[in-house]
């Protein structure tokens, strides 16, 4: 059975996939099946619906043991509506959600991919595997394709999310394709829009120059500020930006090395 949406891309998948795709079984699907290309190009006209507003953004196709779509509007879920708090940006196959899930359970949290809508299948299959093989968890995370670069607030309020994770994204090399990076001056006004005051922002690369630009960028930003080291160790989340992805995996196998950025939202007196 598909449960189709038009505000949202693609579909959610709501049976279970094997790994050869014929259904059932909740077992984890297999990369190889979900061939998809290395880049997409952000600039591009993007031929996927995207909600007009957050209020247009329907929960229930995410994350359906907190927004069951048969249940109306009640007064306790009006005073205290759940939201999606952490996004992370170029999610590819999931890895860092994933990840997160059991260390934050009850925090919302969302994969926003561009590239074709084969990760975004492979990603939705593989957490519905994993609900399926894990009852009560994985039910928090979910992903959307989407391109950030254009339409992050139409998927987020003004200070809704506490973390945003851009981990090992596109480096367009070339100089004229540096205004495609996901991390710009433009951008980080967005990203400060949709962040709470204290909110963080994390960013790793295997590549030296990307790195370094994308800490240039936070630096020079009014609303954001360097996490001290000391904290940076001791945060949970850390360690994962270098484990969890599958391209993370790759650099750790080749004996790359990464380079990290990790920034907190701060507030302006004229704010």
């Amino acid at each position: 059975m598909v449960v189709s949406n038009p505000k949202l891309d693609p579909p959610l998948l709501v049976s279970l996939m094997t790994t050869d795709g014929a259904g059932g079984g909740g077992k984890l699907p297999r990369k190889r099946f979900y061939r998809a290309r290395a880049h997409s190009n952000p600039l591009s006209d993007s031929h996927f619906p995207v909600p007009i507003s957050p209020e247009e953004v329907d929960l229930s196709q995410h994350y359906p043991r907190y927004f069951p779509a048969d249940k109306g509007g009640d007064g306790e879920e009006a005073a205290a509506p759940r939201r999606i708090r952490f996004a992370d940006v170029g999610c590819g196959f999931g890895g860092l959600l994933v990840g997160l899930s059991p260390l934050f359970p009850d925090t919302l949290m969302i994969g926003m991919e561009l590239r074709d809508k084969v990760i975004t299948l492979y990603v939705k299959e593989r957490i519905l595997a994993l609900r399926a093989a894990n009852p009560g968890q994985y039910d928090n995370i979910s992903v959307v394709r989407t391109n950030s670069m254009k339409y992050i607030p139409n998927y987020f309020r003004k200070a809704q999310l506490t973390k945003m994770f851009f981990l090992f994204p596109d480096p367009h090399f070339k100089e004229k394709n540096h205004r495609r990076r996901v991390i710009s001056m433009q951008l980080l006004d967005e990203y400060a829009y949709v962040m709470e005051v204290g909110g963080i922002i994390y960013t790793i690369t295997d590549v030296e120059e990307l790195g370094e630009w994308m800490r240039s960028c936070l630096e020079k930003h009014p609303l954001f500020e360097t996490v001290p080291e000391e904290e940076i160790k001791a945060d949970p989340v850390f360690k994962l930006l270098s484990t969890a992805t599958e391209e993370s995996q790759k650099v750790a196998r080749n004996g790359g090395q990464t380079f990290h950025a990790i920034f907190r939202r701060i507030s302006l007196q004229e704010e």
